[in-house]
Formats: C-alpha cells, structure tokens, sequence
C-alpha cells in the first residue's frame, strides 16, 4: 500500500448510531491504525429533513465509549475541515458547475407534480421501470433537451431546478471491490441522479465524493447497502477526471436479524429483546415501550467486548481465534478476510463475551464498575471490599454489569418471602408471554417455601439450635461454616439437601445461585444471623 492510508466514517445525524454502523467505524479504524494513516469522522447532513437533534453528539459520544477515537473530526478539526457538510455548502455548487460546463451533468427544472404524474403515465402504460436519463424519450425540462437559449432563459427567471448527473447508455461501468472482486454495471440500469437539490445542498453522492477526493480519501469501507451507487460515483470520479485518486471500496456484508429473516433494524432491538445502539436512544416519532431501545452501555457491556464481539461479524481470522485487543485487531485485521454474505447478529454470543471479559476482571476492578449499576443509596451502604467479594461470588453467573445487581438484589435486600416485587411485575405485565413467566416464577417461588413451611415444625427445634450455634462461633470463613454445618447435620441425622434448602432460602430468598457458605462468610455473623431469624419469625407466623 503506497500511498498515506485515509479512511473516514461518514454517518447522518439522523438518528441513533445502529450497531452495524459502528462496526463499519471499527473496520476503518482498524485498516487507519495497522498502516499508521488516518481516521476520519465526517458527519454528512445534506438531508436536513430527515436531522434529528442531537444526534451527532450521540454518535461522537458512543464512539469515544468505544474508544474509536478519530484522528480528524467536527471536534477534533484537523486540516481539511469543516468535517461537517453542511458546513461546506458553498463549495459543492462550484463542482456541480464543472461537471455541467464538461457535458457530464445538466439542469433539470422538472418540477415534483410533473415527474410524479409522467411516472404515474409510464405505470399505467405497463412501464414499472421509469427513469428520469437525458437519453429517454420523455419531455423532460433539461438543458439536454432545451436549445442553449432556452436554458438561459429559465436560467434567467430564477426558475428552481436541480443538476443531474449525465449517465451515457450502453456503458459497463467496472470497478475492482476488495471484498466481492470485480464489480460490473451497466449504466443502462442507473438513472441520471440528482447531484445538487433545488435548495443548493448537495446530495449524498456528490457530496460523498467531492469530500472524499479533497480529503484525499484512500479507502471507502461502507455497507453493502451503498454498493448500488457505486457506479455513480465512479462515473462521478471520471467526470472530474478524477480518476487517478478514486479510493479503493469495500463494501461490508449485512448484519442481518437473529433469526437471518433480513438486515437487523433499529426496531429490532425492541422485538428481540436485545441493544442494537452503543447507547440508549429513544426512537423518534415512535410511541409506547418500544420507543427506548437499551444501548450496549446501559446493559453492562464492557466496550473491548462489543469491539471484539462485532468484529468477529464478518471478519475471521485464518486461525479461528476469538480474543482480541483492540491493539491485537490492528495488528491481526485483514479486508479479505470479511466474507460477502450476511451473517446473523448472534446476541448469545455478545453475551458470552461480556461474560468473558468480565471474570477476567480482578474483583477489586469489578467492584468499580458494579457501583454505577446499583441503585444511589446502596452505593453508599456498601464499601468496595463488600462489592469485590460480591464480584467474585458471582462473575461466572452473570453476562453484564447490571447483572450483578439484577441477579444478585439478595446480596443487597433482605428477601422478600411474599414475593411481591414478583407480584407486582406480573399486575403490569400486558405481554401474555411475560406475564405466563412471570406466573410460573411466582408459583414455583411459592410452593418452595409452602414445602419448607410444611415441614418446619419437625424441624424448628433444630433450626433454633443451629442459629445459636452459628451464632456463637466466631470463625466465619467459608470452611468453618461448612464444616460446623456438616458436623451438625449428622449429629441430629438431618438431610443434607433439607438443611441446606433452609438456609439458602433464608439466606437469599431464592433456591440456586450462590454457594450457602459463601454467602454467609460475604454477609457476616451480623447479617447472616439476622437473615435467619427473619426467615424463623417468617415461617413461625
């Protein structure tokens, strides 16, 4: 590779960062840092309609989340800016211009309603593949069509029109992709595109490439999504002669829905139950609970873990490795090594990985991180001693940081024996499916502790003893409290199974999870004595 490597992640504020979109600005992160070039963010909003506010600050920020920070950007500036197009808007009529003065575009004033009533002629003429194209024998308003005068004239009378790109028939319009090989189209196929709008602003595809050829942009690695227009723009590049520095392209394969039915949508972030944004995001004009989609951030996911995850979709390595550092991507990353078909987003797999990262964590590390996730006035009650010993009593049962607390509230909360949390879930619950897990949460939780109740009176002299005993020993580590349990189960010929339900349940309210020993040598003889009792007042009501 001779020359300097720039490549640039170019997104429209025009909603959220979709996870696909992030892994196109890892990709070109990666290709930037292996050969020492540039990362370039530039942020195309040449469609003011469809702006949404906010929306460059969500993407600059979830990149910087991430750790992709760019080497030029509307924030980090750098010597081609402005790096936001609407900034650059006097610029791109000049280029406009050129490419009429050479024949290679041309003025339009062709208004909306009749464009929209000749497509509707051509349809009821049995025509389903109406193109607006110089060449087209349709009375199109275009200084191809109009005498020179003509053209002047309107000119003239301030007429509003567009300048369109001027694609000659019966060309093979070839370019060389470094993911699909060599590409082919033929320009019969394409229509003259629109290049400059009524109102000065550029489109996406003279903007694209103008900014592309002045920021010297080597290598464009976009979704496959765009591969269409990439005839446009490499009739674009010829056009202006350009051609000598027309950027090598890569388009990336989709990321397509868990359950391979179709690329994976915003929406489908709400449908599955899974975050596809780096960040939360309300979903404009969406109303209802599936407007907030839970972004990778919120949920718990460490970002060296979404980084790993999502360049394994669609990139391998030649020997199947799986753990990367972002250093280690740099290093190991190959473009011919993405494959062209789509490949599922297999949200399973993120949460392994999370859950990978996570237990490589020393415990004191976790403690940091598990305090953000805890509701205010638990972070104040709990020291990090208390979170680290948390952390590891739970690391290899939990994918994300919010798991700690979600799957660990008894560590927190005395437990609830009468369910009500539970219950009151299931009283908002409107989705059948939800509210049928909920149910059978709920009885199984229930009958657990009708079982324990039925048998406590055969048992109750017993659990006294054994809660004076615990509490009069003052070893209480995991071992001591194992063996003085143990020691006396056999002395009063008990059922392991039996006695150990009983304190797990009193302990933390549920019947799996955490080791009983553990547990109490995290709570403490003060804790631990008074979880049992509460639990013997419980079942002596």
């Amino acid at each position: 590779m001779n020359k300097t490597v720039r490549v640039r992640f170019a997104p429209s504020p025009t909603g959220a960062l979709h996870i696909g979109g992030v892994r196109t600005a890892l990709y070109n992160y990666l290709l930037a840092h292996q050969h020492k070039g540039q990362f370039i963010v530039r942020i195309e909003d040449t469609d003011q309609t469809r702006f949404v506010a906010g929306a460059e600050q969500y993407i600059m920020e979830a990149l910087a989340w991430l750790g992709l920070q760019p080497d030029e950007s509307p924030l980090a500036g750098g010597s081609f800016a402005p790096y936001r197009q609407s900034d650059r808007k006097p610029l791109y009529r000049q280029y406009a211009e050129q490419l009429v003065k050479n024949g290679k575009a041309y003025y339009a004033f062709d208004t909306e309603e009749e464009l929209k009533q000749l497509r509707a002629d051509e349809e009821a003429k049995g025509n389903k593949g109406f193109r607006y194209n110089a060449y087209a024998a349709y009375p199109f308003r275009n200084s191809v069509n109009l005498s020179a005068q003509e053209t002047q004239e309107l000119l003239a009378q301030n007429l509003p029109y567009v300048i369109r790109l001027r694609v000659a028939p019966h060309e093979i319009i070839a370019f060389d992709d470094l993911i699909r090989g060599h590409v082919q189209y033929n320009s019969n196929e394409l229509d003259d595109k629109v290049l400059l709008k009524s109102d000065g602003m550029p489109t996406y595809h003279l903007a694209n490439v103008v900014d592309d050829y002045l920021m010297q942009i080597s290598h464009v690695i976009r979704g496959e999504e765009w591969l269409p227009s990439t005839p446009t723009h490499v009739l674009l590049y010829r056009g202006f002669g350009w051609q000598e520095s027309m950027p090598q392209f890569a388009h990336l394969p989709l990321i397509l829905r868990p359950d391979g039915k179709g690329k994976l949508s915003k929406r489908d972030g709400a449908k599955f139950g899974i975050p596809v944004f780096p960040l939360d995001f309300v979903l404009p004009n969406v109303e209802g609970d599936d407007a907030f989609i839970k972004g990778f951030r919120e949920w718990g996911f460490e970002p060296a873990a979404v980084l790993n995850f999502l360049a394994l979709q669609g990139w391998s390595n030649n020997d199947n490795r799986e753990f990367f550092t972002l250093d280690e991507l740099i290093s190991h990353f190959k473009i011919e090594n993405i494959t062209k078909a789509g490949t599922r987003f297999d949200f399973d797999k993120a949460k392994w990985f999370n859950q990978q990262y996570l237990m490589k964590y020393d415990n004191a590390v976790l403690a940091a991180k598990i305090r953000p996730f805890l509701p205010a006035d638990l972070q104040a009650q709990h020291d990090d001693n208390y979170l680290a010993k948390v952390a590891n009593a739970l690391k290899e049962r939990v994918y994300f940081l919010a798991d700690y607390y979600n799957e660990g509230k008894y560590f927190f909360h005395l437990p609830d024996f009468e369910h009500k949390d539970l219950q009151a879930k299931l009283a908002k619950e409107t989705n059948e499916g939800k509210k049928r897990d909920l149910s059978n949460a709920l009885k199984t939780n229930q009958d657990n502790i009708k079982k324990l109740v039925e048998r406590y009176p055969d048992l109750k002299a017993a659990f006294v003893e054994l809660i004076a005993g615990i509490g009069e020993t003052a070893d209480f580590t995991e071992t001591h409290l194992h063996d003085l349990v143990m020691e006396f189960i056999q002395k009063h010929q008990l059922k392991t199974k039996e006695v150990l339900a009983f304190l797990r349940l009193a302990l933390s309210g549920q019947m799996q999870g955490t080791s009983v020993f553990e547990m109490m040598a995290i709570f403490g003889k003060t804790e631990t004595l008074h979880r049992l009792q509460h639990f013997a007042n419980y079942l002596a009501k």
